[in-house]
């Protein structure tokens, strides 16, 4: 009886010790099982991490919550495009598949990066309601429903950095806060009540690092997960920028 070949899936995973180390890449290949992802592949190899020279070598670091693409923590380069790895799919990758950490962002260890530039930029445009939590204030204002369902598709952001990543503008070298967080400043000026810090939202924006870094490659629209219309967010945005430096030169009342 001829013995049967098992399919085999095999990665090149690049990585890295510490934030300080050179990278390096390693080759790792599993039993191939149907509806696998690459995080399950990804713990299967952190079960058994031997490369395919037989050599052990430490478990492979990355990052990872809820694998339903909604908290946005895996996010990293597979096969040269950054994006979620809990819904990347072994059946449609090209193998090799090649694993790397997104570069935009400084490395901690192998695929696990430091996100906190793109936190730091929502703090920046100041990407919250502020209420005064110490008494019941009641129902909210309604918003119209039509404004309601195009701001939901805004709210839908994952901070997962892909947009970051894809974009040639965020870079070591560019104090460009990236189209998530330009996005945001739409949907909270948006917001009825978040509508009274919008002044300050967009002259936030307005200065360095802004929306005047914006090169309009459109690469982060194309690779958003959530399919967020970050664009048409940033041309909404230089039309409400340029009104408000009207405001700001002739004095107006109106925020």
């Amino acid at each position: 009886m001829a013995e049967t070949k098992t399919k085999t899936v095999r990665f090149e995973i690049s990585r890295q010790d510490t934030p300080d180390s050179a990278p390096y890449t390693e080759t790792f290949e599993l039993d191939y099982r149907p509806n696998m992802n690459v995080i399950s592949a990804l713990m299967e190899i952190r079960r058994n991490p031997v490369t395919v020279e037989g050599k052990t070598t430490t478990p492979i670091a990355w990052d990872m919550n809820c694998l339903e693409e909604v908290c946005g923590a895996c996010s990293m380069v597979i096969n040269g495009k950054p994006r979620q790895s809990c819904t990347a799919l072994i059946d449609q990758l090209e193998q090799p598949i090649r694993l790397s950490p997104m570069r935009t962002f400084p490395v901690v260890r192998d695929l696990q990066v430091d996100r906190s530039r793109m936190f730091d930029s929502l703090k920046k445009v100041k990407a919250w309601i502020p209420i005064d939590g110490t008494y019941n204030l009641g129902p909210g204002p309604r918003m119209p429903e039509k404004k309601r369902q195009w701001a939901y598709e805004l709210s839908k952001c994952m901070t997962c950095g892909v947009c970051l990543e894809a974009c040639p503008n965020v870079n070591s070298s560019s104090s460009f806060i990236g189209p998530s967080a330009l996005s945001q400043v739409r949907l909270f000026n948006a917001h009825p009540t978040g509508e009274m810090n919008r002044s300050d939202r967009l002259n936030a924006i307005m200065g360095d690092g802004g929306l005047a870094n914006c090169g309009n490659s459109q690469n982060c629209v194309q690779s958003c997960p959530k399919g967020i219309p970050l664009t048409t967010s940033i041309a909404a945005l230089n039309r409400d920028t340029t009104l408000q430096s009207f405001r700001n030169f002739f004095g107006s009342d109106q925020v």
